[in-house]
């Protein structure tokens, strides 16, 4: 049996010549980027799938459970389908991801009740797990260390302008066709996406590796209750059960790295992966931007409908300066991280961004001009620029081929648990600036319905909103900090 090749672009299976990465890698990216649209794109279709699917309540709590099983079911399995990328070949786990999410959102645009709809977004998210790793983990394998930060650069670009294009064709789309287009929208995608990736990606060299089935239960019961107590928290008042339930998903995390380092064999999570100080650091890293990014849009987008009567569509079009310009930059500042120190590209990117949360909050108020709001967008996507891509590269950058899928697993959980928790903590937040500057809110409406608030309470809400943002800010901060402890890589460091 020939034996595999190994060249400076990766490790490919025997009888595969290795070819320039970057085709496959632009075809990995079609997929990736539906999968960063579909995590946005249907709150803005929320008031339209209530509307049709569950009109007879007034109760908006059941249609957020349309971005709630999404979310679950993508956090929960992707350690696992990191290490399932190393055993059976990242392409072959891609397509099997790509066809069951194309599939899924098939079967979401054909929904006829508000259940089969949270279903196959249940099923949504598990091919969005399949799939994440791997486009990770192909970077890995196939752009040598000094090489990666361009590709990164791609990755991190992808991620930028996914940000805009969500909630932007999410409102057109329900405003032209209906709500299901946001969903059948994704197979022409899906198809040319499985057709390029089935041509270009390579096969790459697999690794046996045993699977830790015991790490597997204890990851993935101890994500879920986690998970699922941190989303469900503000529905049921922070119950304590919910509070039960999270501490039982902690404790169930603690049991796991215990298990985790005392398993000779092969464990889930190589816990050897985070002496590496900037894989470490980089995973800290970007909990905090998953945390801020989600946790930053959700009073920028109530501020901007309720308080100031845009649509979902115009708000969405105060996004393009930063979308743009993240997009633009990324992969500029992919190619230079290849030659300089991470920290600085890293510091000035989350710090950038931290002043452009400042701003916003600064400027939440009802009487700014709302062309304003563009220079914070556009002074963000500069600084996005340098934090995406940066921040994947850097964790990434010594990862062996053989861990590849590990540590996208592992980078990937800690990027959307952060994200968990930036929606459940800014939820709370704004709960309680509501009720401190408009007492009895909650009382009177709660929701606040939709459309323009009354006039009487705008200026509150706006108060209220702008408070809200202080939490996004703090957060990345902390992340700037954090990223001042990372090292200089190897590769300068022999120059």
């Amino acid at each position: 049996m020939a034996e595999p090749v190994s060249t400076s672009t990766g490790t490919y299976a025997a009888g595969h010549k290795p070819k320039s990465p970057w085709p496959a890698l632009w075809a990995l990216v079609i997929g990736f980027f539906m999968i960063l649209v579909d995590t946005t794109i249907v709150s803005v279709a929320n008031p339209a799938i209530k509307a049709a699917l569950d009109p007879s309540t007034n109760n908006l709590d059941n249609v957020v459970w349309v971005t709630s099983a999404y979310l679950l079911a993508y956090a929960v399995p992707l350690l696992i389908t990191g290490r399932l990328g190393d055993r059976f070949g990242p392409k072959n786990i891609y397509l099997i991801g790509l066809t069951i999410f194309t599939l899924a959102s098939l079967g979401c645009g054909l929904s006829h009740s508000l259940g089969m709809l949270i279903a196959f977004r249940a099923v949504q998210g598990l091919g969005a797990a399949l799939m994440t790793p791997q486009t990770m983990a192909v970077i890995t394998r196939t752009f040598p260390a000094e090489r990666r930060g361009a590709a990164m650069g791609l990755w991190g670009a992808t991620a930028g302008v996914a940000t805009l294009v969500g909630p932007l064709a999410g409102g057109l789309l329900v405003d032209a066709f209906g709500w299901e287009w946001i969903f059948f929208i994704n197979l022409p995608v899906g198809v040319i996406g499985f057709v390029l990736a089935w041509i270009l990606v390579p096969h790459l060299k697999t690794h046996e590796h045993r699977f830790d089935m015991i790490g597997v239960v204890l990851s993935a019961l101890g994500l879920f209750l986690i998970v699922f107590g941190l989303q469900e928290g503000q529905h049921y008042d922070w119950a304590g059960w919910i509070w039960a339930m999270i501490g039982a998903g902690v404790v169930v995390m603690g049991v796991f790295i215990w298990q985790q380092a005392k398993t000779r064999s092969e464990p889930l999570v190589p816990l050897e992966l985070f002496r590496d100080r900037n894989f470490s650091v980089a995973n800290f890293g970007i909990a905090a931007v998953g945390f801020t990014v989600t946790s930053m849009s959700l009073p920028m987008m109530f501020f901007y409908q309720l308080a100031r009567g845009l649509t979902p569509t115009e708000a969405a079009l105060l996004l393009i300066p930063m979308a743009v310009l993240s997009g633009v930059l990324a992969p500029f500042a992919g190619k230079l991280l290849d030659r300089v120190d991470p920290r600085l590209l890293l510091v000035p990117g989350l710090g950038l961004t931290t002043v452009a949360l400042i701003w916003y909050g600064l400027l939440m108020n009802p009487d700014t001009p709302i062309w304003m709001f563009l220079l914070p967008s556009a002074l963000m996507g500069i600084g996005q620029a340098g934090m995406w891509g940066p921040l994947a590269t850097t964790a990434t950058r010594n990862l062996a081929p053989r861990q590849a899928g590990a540590g996208a697993g592992i980078y990937n959980t800690t990027r959307t648990i952060g994200s968990v928790l930036g929606s459940a903590a800014i939820a709370a937040l704004m709960q309680g600036r509501l009720e401190a500057n408009l007492p009895g809110a909650a009382s009177h409406g709660g929701d606040f319905g939709t459309g323009k608030l009354p006039e009487f309470v705008v200026a509150g809400f706006s108060t209220a909103m702008a408070q809200s943002m202080i939490l996004p800010v703090s957060v990345l901060f902390l992340g700037v900090i954090g990223i001042l402890f990372m090292q200089r890589p190897e590769h300068l460091r022999t120059r």
